[in-house]
């Protein structure tokens, strides 16, 4: 290949992936504004108040990507241990410090002056990245109990007990989804990976038994309308939002269920906002666009220049379609409610921000290929 034909492909930003993100950060921010605005009028004064930090978070966002298009995925390899110290302080700090803060009755986020971040959505990128380093490294030695299961399974127990003081079982259960399908992937043993659910399987159920609102959370997934009040209110008026957009939507703005009716229509439940105002066409389309990202995310992951790019890339590429699932499951009421963003789409800076950086490493990946 000719010199300045391969600097071209270097330089490249690859369209496949990078106009479905861009889309997606746009439709996001479009939406965050329509879903927000009465909310933000009441409590803030501003109905452009959510929309402005979320346009401000996309500028960042893609400036992220730019970045970590440019710097080289074996970086990241170097820094697996530090990331995963950041992000476990990150967590500690969230139980343990002044920075904490608590909302909807849940500690997650850092206050450190004007700037909020959730650190959970940071020790998701940083397992992924130690992860592939370890895996890597390890080699056949995966197979191994001792060596190729336990570390990577402390080190994900480890995080999520300081995830699960906060309470947040949703990113828990992408943690563990992570894990396990990238152990899977990666050649451990199928038994190791059997029986530990197993093992884990009678404290998971006693962990659901431990809070009464779990319970009815569960009671409520399989009956909503026995609370309709209570537990199920959110799944209900999500259903009942997707029921009234129809083929074509009701229109953008002109929502119904975003006005104090459903909790949290610009975060957790915009995917229903959407269903709602741009109808079963525009969930389509919502839904093209992630398929597209997630079918380019797989396709980099197996043509990638070595073994720990390849687990890179799957790994955040799963990541992100797991999210996809896990949120709109819930939307749809095909998942009991968890509280999770929907990548590029929902209201929050880190979360778009770490969605973004790892686009930009995926098309590092991609790009690394060509030479």
């Amino acid at each position: 290949m000719p010199a300045e034909t391969q600097k071209t492909k270097l330089l490249a930003y690859d369209a496949r992936l990078l106009f479905p993100t861009l889309l997606l950060v746009g439709i996001g921010v479009v939406m965050v504004y329509s879903a927000s605005s009465e909310l933000a009028l009441e409590k803030f004064g501003s109905e452009y108040h959510f929309f402005k930090k979320q346009a401000i978070f996309a500028l960042l966002g893609i400036l992220a990507l730019v970045f970590y298009r440019h710097v080289p995925y074996r970086v990241h390899r170097l820094m697996a241990y530090p990331l995963l110290g950041i992000a476990l302080a990150g967590l500690i700090a969230v139980q343990f410090s002044k920075w904490g803060i608590s909302a909807g009755g849940s500690s997650r986020w850092l206050r450190i002056g004007e700037i909020t971040v959730q650190p959970s959505e940071f020790a998701r990128f940083a397992l992924i990245v130690y992860l592939a380093y370890s895996m890597d490294k390890k080699g056949e030695k995966l197979k191994d109990l001792y060596i190729g299961f336990l570390p990577h399974a402390l080190v994900l127990g480890t995080l999520t007990a300081f995830i699960i003081l906060q309470p947040d079982f949703g990113s828990v259960v992408i943690l563990g989804a992570i894990t396990w399908i990238m152990m899977f992937v990666a050649g451990a043993r199928i038994r190791h990976l059997i029986i530990s659910v197993l093992i884990l399987s009678p404290f998971l159920y006693l962990f659901m038994l431990t809070a009464q609102y779990r319970i009815k959370r569960w009671l409520s997934f399989l009956n909503p309308w026995q609370f309709s009040s209570t537990e199920g209110y959110q799944i209900i008026h999500s259903m009942m939002a997707f029921g009234t957009g129809g083929l074509w939507g009701v229109g953008i703005g002109k929502g119904y269920q975003k006005l104090f009716y459903l909790p949290e229509p610009h975060t957790d439940f915009i995917f229903s906002v959407i269903g709602e105002e741009l109808g079963l066409l525009g969930v389509i389309a919502i839904l093209s666009l992630y398929v597209f990202i997630i079918w380019r995310g797989i396709i980099i992951s197996r043509n990638a220049r070595d073994v720990y790019g390849s687990f890179l890339a799957f790994g955040l590429t799963l990541a992100i379609g797991l999210q996809v699932c896990v949120n709109m499951g819930v939307a749809l009421g095909l998942l009991p409610t968890k509280g999770l963003a929907l990548p590029f789409l929902s209201y929050g800076g880190t979360s778009l921000l770490i969605n973004m950086a790892s686009i930009g490493i995926l098309m590092n990946i991609g790009a690394a290929s060509f030479r």
